[in-house]
């Protein structure tokens, strides 16, 4: 497919962008900062300026396109990650100007352009225990995508406003747009540096509700999303598919969740933030594991 990124320079699309080139695709990377990488094309625009998005989602992405002499090559998808990442970065006024103006303008500009498929990114924090303040539990476990997104902050009720702006547009364009709301993303040089703290201190966990996405995976993700036609709008939990701590699902449930109502028998280190509808509608199947990736000794 010949797909339009944005945002695959930051911490997830420089991981998910490669996977994309390795299976084939051509990718073009849209963000403020271009993407090192063999491969792919990049163009620096402002995603919350309308015009700076339709010339790019009109152009050519490299002068080799313009080899054949049949005008500008037509984009399969749109794959639009980019955003202010979370909240206490930028002034909230503005963290949420910028995702949801931005988040407008790609989705109008691939269904005016009849681009058949749109995978943006949503998040976790759209349920509400992340950026809470002060602690708030789930309402019950495992959290699947008809849990109530009720946030408090800029970030995820940007990313709640999203998924409503991407609705809309699925509701008059008959295009697939699905959302994936991407738990706490994880490069794997970080499986050293960061799970043995969690490991030492589950408690640090809890605004994640224990769960985490490896990058790669979240690729393989966005792999599935591209090869699966027909959903018209859907929003997936991403996530990998156990706990990012130690404790069993037993152990975490007693000590944090005690009056929190359990839906379904689960596994012994399954995760909270259930993946089964994106196993069941992509073929989702994540591959790491951290137990795998993490050397405890002395832990």
């Amino acid at each position: 497919m010949r797909i339009l990124f944005t945002g695959g320079t930051g911490k997830a699309g420089r991981h998910v962008v490669p996977y994309l080139l390795a299976q084939g695709h051509q990718v073009l990377n849209v963000d403020l900062a271009p993407l090192e990488h063999e491969g792919v094309d990049n163009r620096i625009a402002d995603l919350t300026d309308a015009g700076q998005v339709f010339d790019v989602m009109q152009s050519y992405a490299n002068l080799s396109e313009l080899e054949p002499g049949g005008g500008v090559p037509a984009f399969d998808a749109v794959v639009h990650f980019a955003a202010v990442p979370r909240i206490l970065i930028r002034p909230d006024n503005e963290t949420f100007r910028n995702n949801t103006l931005s988040t407008y303008n790609v989705i109008d500009a691939a269904v005016k352009n009849r681009i058949p498929k749109i995978i943006f990114a949503s998040s976790e924090t759209t349920y509400g225990v992340c950026f809470a303040d002060g602690s708030r539990k789930p309402g019950y476990l495992p959290v699947d995508e008809e849990h109530p997104t009720l946030p408090e902050d800029s970030y995820a009720m940007s990313k709640v406003c999203n998924e409503a702006t991407a609705r809309s547009f699925q509701a008059r364009s008959g295009a697939n747009i699905y959302g994936l709301r991407i738990n706490n993303v994880i490069e794997p040089h970080e499986y050293e540096t960061l799970f043995p703290q969690f490991v030492a201190n589950p408690e640090q966990r809890e605004r994640n509700i224990f769960a985490y996405i490896d990058a790669r995976d979240l690729g393989q993700m966005v792999e599935r999303c591209l090869q699966t036609d027909g959903l018209g709008y859907q929003v997936f939990n991403a996530a990998n598919a156990e706990h990012s701590v130690g404790l069993t699902t037993q152990a975490l449930l007693d000590r944090f969740y005690p009056d929190v109502p359990v839906m379904r028998e689960m596994g012994e280190d399954e995760t909270f933030y259930s993946i089964a509808k994106a196993r069941k509608l992509l073929g989702f199947e994540p591959i790491y594991r951290w137990r795998d990736l993490v050397d405890l000794h002395g832990v």
